[in-house]
């Protein structure tokens, strides 16, 4: 597993490679992927896989199954 650091923070995997800029917006949507959100049926907090699963409502809650 990579490690991250303090100040880049999850593309901290990438190192020095692919410059600045990039590392930047691919760091701003890696945490919008990674973020929590409270599935609409069960009602409990849960990370969802991608934005896009998010949205279509099509992520499962942990204890439901729905």
């Amino acid at each position: 597993m990579a490690k991250c650091t303090k100040k880049v923070g999850i593309v901290g995997k990438y190192g020095t490679r692919y410059g600045a800029s990039l590392r930047k917006m691919v760091k701003k949507i890696e945490i919008s992927q990674h973020a929590k959100y409270t599935c609409s049926f069960c009602e409990r907090e849960r990370e969802a896989e991608t934005q896009a699963e998010r949205e279509a409502g099509s992520m499962q809650g942990a204890q439901c199954g729905t």
